[in-house]
């Protein structure tokens, strides 16, 4: 005959059941994880993306902000990360034969301009030779570090005034956002930097954009690139699907780039 089970003993087998099961009820309500290396002019209109997705699935996405050049050589080094989103398109052009980089999503583009203080006080034209007036303190990208220093040196290449331009820049500044808080600091006169920059709120309260003729400043695809060191591809190409559609466009426009739907002269 089977004897009757004492509550202590039941008490013990439940406890044991509970103590089983909760690495795997932990495992199934853990986040996954997601890196994004963003070039630093993306930054909110990719943060406001990357919150939308974060509710809608059961997923943490971390961004990491810098230099395009910089962010790429830490993603190589790392061997982790989902997403890479340079300024420009040449990054992906020039390290693509290393096998890092996948399929892209076009979520934008943006263009150079030239950024003044409020007002424009010095009446500074929407002409890069501008940069060389010997009224102005002038401040420039580095080249090397970001996508606003190698797009400014390609434009002003292009004319032939580069390496005029570098011997009367005040400093070289490594990424946009550390021209953008120069000017605000009234440590220049003039810049050039991302169109975007200039309608950031903070920045619009103090600064002033001129746009350039897009012949001499030709608008730069933002392409939102999918790493081949992604754990979870499935889930990282709706992440993509979201930055490039309507509702992330929308989110890009806010914050002053050009959509996806822009006709582009090449």
């Amino acid at each position: 005959m089977l004897r009757p089970m004492s509550l202590h003993f039941i008490q013990c087998v439940i406890f044991a059941v509970a103590l089983l099961a909760a690495p795997w009820a932990s495992a199934q309500n853990a986040k996954a994880e997601m890196l994004l290396y963003c070039g630093i002019t993306m930054v909110r209109p990719m943060t406001e993306i990357a919150q939308i997705f974060e509710k809608r699935e059961n997923v943490k996405v971390t961004i990491s902000q810098g230099g395009s050049d910089d962010l790429y050589q830490a993603a190589k080094r790392s061997g982790i990360g989902d997403f890479y989103l340079p300024g420009e398109p040449t990054y992906r052009a020039l390290y693509l034969k290393e096998g890092l980089l996948g399929d892209f999503v076009t979520v934008g583009y943006n263009q150079m301009a030239l950024m003044v203080q409020k007002g424009n006080p010095k009446k500074v034209k929407a002409d890069p030779h501008e940069m060389l007036r010997p009224d102005l303190t002038m401040i420039l990208g580095n080249a090397t570090s970001g996508s606003v220093g190698m797009n400014s040196k390609e434009i002003l290449d292009n004319l032939g005034i580069y390496p005029k331009a570098i011997k009367v820049a005040a400093f070289l500044s490594p990424d946009s956002r550390s021209l953008a808080n120069a000017m605000k600091k009234n440590e220049a006169d003039l810049t050039m930097n991302w169109r975007a920059v200039g309608f950031f709120t903070d920045n619009a309260a103090l600064l002033d954009t001129i746009d350039l003729d897009p012949r001499i400043a030709k608008p730069q695809a933002l392409q939102l690139t999918l790493l081949k060191s992604s754990k979870n591809q499935v889930q990282a190409r709706r992440f993509m699907d979201l930055a490039s559609g309507e509702e992330g466009q929308a989110i890009f426009r806010k914050y002053g780039f050009l959509d996806n739907k822009t006709s582009v002269q090449r």
